[in-house]
Order: structure tokens, then sequence, then C-alpha cells
């Protein structure tokens, strides 16, 4: 059964793509097969966690960008989550050696977008656009 549970996961991060972005799931399918499923993976995780910055504008964003990134953890440490966005991802992450430091940059310039918008040096303009689009 726990396969099926990763299909539905994979599944549901396949469907977050399409969702969010025709022209992005259209690429996709131009990559190979094999790790199509990877990439919805990565897709579904990254726009949970832009969707909660800067679409959740009735609700703590802060407290939920916090849940959503303990949750990950405690799904990569497990090997498994409910949320079935972070339970793809977590295997994704796992499955291709993915460095937490990747992980941890992205969350990071998520973290920033919550509240700066101003940024005094070019190397902190350059951390910034790091996490939220380079990695």
């Amino acid at each position: 059964m726990k396969q099926l549970f990763d299909s539905v996961s994979i599944n549901c991060s396949k469907l977050v793509t399409k969702s969010y972005s025709t022209s992005f799931s259209l690429a996709v399918k131009m990559l190979a097969p094999s790790i199509r499923d990877a990439i919805y993976s990565i897709y579904g995780f990254v726009r949970f966690a832009d969707e909660i910055v800067d679409s959740f504008h009735n609700y703590d964003k802060e407290k939920l960008l916090k849940k959503f990134e303990k949750d990950y953890y405690k799904a990569y440490k497990n090997d498994i989550s409910l949320n079935p966005i972070l339970h793809s991802f977590q295997a994704t992450v796992k499955k291709y050696n993915i460095d937490d430091r990747l992980v941890q940059a992205f969350l990071k310039s998520m973290r920033q977008d919550l509240h700066k918008t101003k940024y005094n040096t070019i190397e902190e303009y350059n951390e910034y656009i790091y996490g939220s689009a380079d990695v």
C-alpha cells in the first residue's frame, strides 16, 4: 500500500504543477520520463512555499511557513508525510541526494520574502536570488 501512497503523492505534485503553470507542465513533458516525477515533486514543494508567502494574506504567513518547513524536515527524518506534497518532495530529495543547503537557501529566501523589501548590498541581493531562483 505504501507504493500506492507514493504514487498518489506524486500525482498530487503533478496536479499542483499543471494547475499553477501550464507552460511549465508542458516543458516538463519534454524531459526524460525518468525524471519527470522528481521535477513535479520539486515544483510542488516550491510552489506551496511560494503560495504561503505570496497569497495567504489573511493568515499568519510566518507561522504557516515555519510549520511547512518543520513538517518537511519531519517528513525527511521519518521517510513519510501525510502531506502528499511534502512526502513526494522528501522522497525526491533522498533519491537524488539533493543537498540540504539548497533546501535551506530556498526556505531562507522565502522567509525574506515575508518581510524584506530592500537589500543594502549586492551580496544580500545575490543571496536572496540564489535561494529564490537559482536553487
